[in-house]
């Protein structure tokens, strides 16, 4: 059976948490076999998903509770099932998010279990947060491990800007099989910097990763142009991400800064467009 390089890669370039769909397919192109599962690729996109999504928890929790000292508001993207425990042991700042049996935050995500933030006093413009998950599960999947934040209040832009280093595990319902992602995020918010709620929040966003897989799948990812991350869209609105596999590379252009769902998978030189679903 012959296979278009779109068909075949599309499955396993589910980067940054988006599935997405074929708008055109040409059945008489031929491409060297890859062996791409669509087991993995969901894996894959998920453990994206997760990384992305707790990452957003944790800096909200950190603004929401220290930068902005307002806790929980209507604004807020915790609601009331979060318990937001903020405590001190000697220099040392802590703030626990216990999300209970389940939890649906105001963006939609369902949690549970509790993440800890620990972090010292303002030092020459930033903090340094660790924090760890306990039995924390994001959308039904399983997350352990954590990471490290340096918070700058404000970067040589003058915005607040995240550079996060982190190891976590992720596991799945029904399989085994887990996936370690270690990667390094750099985050500045660009637009909605103190205005009280997450919901004009616009973000720049760059780094790599490399996910390891249990069953020996890998994948990594880079972004060779800034994403921008607007908090009331679903999509990544502009920039671009090169993920690599195999020894096979190919990218996402994720367009130019308009709110749609719109993008172009590139590989060899050539251009599909598609629909992120």
């Amino acid at each position: 059976m012959k296979t278009t390089p779109f068909k075949l890669f599309l499955a396993f370039f589910v980067a940054v948490a988006f599935l997405f769909t074929s708008c055109s397919e040409d059945e008489s192109n031929e491409t060297e076999q890859v062996d791409f599962s669509s087991e993995n690729s969901m894996r894959a996109a998920k453990t994206d998903n997760v990384a992305e999504g707790t990452f957003n928890i944790i800096e909200q929790a950190f603004v929401e509770n220290e930068i902005e000292s307002r806790g929980i508001t209507e604004f807020s993207l915790f609601p009331n099932c979060t318990q937001i425990t903020v405590g001190m042991d000697g220099n040392v700042f802590t703030i626990l998010l216990d999300f209970g049996d389940s939890c649906t935050l105001n963006n939609g995500n369902v949690v549970s279990g509790r993440i800890l933030l620990e972090y010292g006093p303002l030092v020459s413009g930033t903090y340094t947060v660790n924090y760890t998950f306990q039995d924390f599960i994001f959308n039904g999947n399983g997350v352990s491990g954590g990471g490290s934040i340096l918070y700058e209040i404000a970067n040589q832009n003058d915005n607040p800007q995240s550079t996060v280093n982190e190891s976590i595990t992720v596991s799945f319902p029904n399989t085994t099989v887990t996936g370690t992602r270690n990667g390094t995020r750099v985050s500045e918010w660009v637009e909605g910097v103190g205005s009280g709620t997450w919901l004009d929040n616009v973000y720049h966003v760059t780094g790599n990763w490399q996910t390891v897989f249990t069953n020996g799948f890998e994948r990594s990812g880079e972004v060779t142009e800034t994403l921008v991350y607007k908090t009331s869209c679903r999509w990544v609105v502009d920039g671009r991400l090169e993920v690599s596999q195999d020894g096979v590379t190919a990218a996402i252009d994720f367009g130019d800064g308009e709110c749609d769902n719109q993008a172009v998978f590139i590989y060899n030189g050539q251009e599909y467009p598609f629909t992120m679903n």
